[in-house]
């Protein structure tokens, strides 16, 4: 069709003429209206964004004079964010002389990546930033949180 006929054609009909190919000979057109196919674009992409999973990175702070009933509890909350699928950095503060044990954090850090190991895997082991021992958790596979249990079945 010459592109003279095919603006009259979309006039006719009340829409507008969009270029889809303009490197293909001869270069190629629609008949549609732009207005709505911008907005149902734009509502597409909306929506792949919600689909899309997204990860926090959530943070605990403790310290290595930190009693173990309160470990656990941090423990635990940890356990339930890496359930929800979010990351979790535990920051070890250091104080004063505890900057010459940094190895009792060390150790604190351990058994809790330990006491983690089946809902999330160690991203970066404990290391030391400052003051601050980091270590990050990230949530298991999705696939070998689905094999689990499985096994008496």
């Amino acid at each position: 069709m010459s592109l003279a006929a095919a603006r009259s054609e979309a006039d006719t009909q009340g829409l507008d003429l969009i270029e889809v190919a303009p490197d293909a000979r001869p270069p190629v057109c629609r008949i549609m209206d732009y207005g709505k196919f911008r907005y149902e674009q734009t509502k597409r992409q909306k929506e792949a964004q919600k689909k899309a999973k997204s990860t926090e990175m959530k943070a605990i702070r403790i310290r290595p004079t930190t009693g173990a009933h309160d470990v656990d509890t941090k423990t635990k909350r940890a356990l339930r964010f890496l359930r929800e699928g979010n990351k979790v950095k535990f920051d070890m503060i250091f104080r004063g002389f505890e900057l010459r044990h940094t190895e009792i954090g060390r150790e604190v850090l351990l058994r809790i990546a330990e006491t983690c190991k089946e809902d999330g895997q160690v991203e970066r082991y404990p290391r030391m930033d400052g003051r601050r021992m980091n270590m990050i958790l990230a949530p298991a596979k999705q696939d070998q949180q689905e094999g689990r249990g499985r096994k008496g079945s």
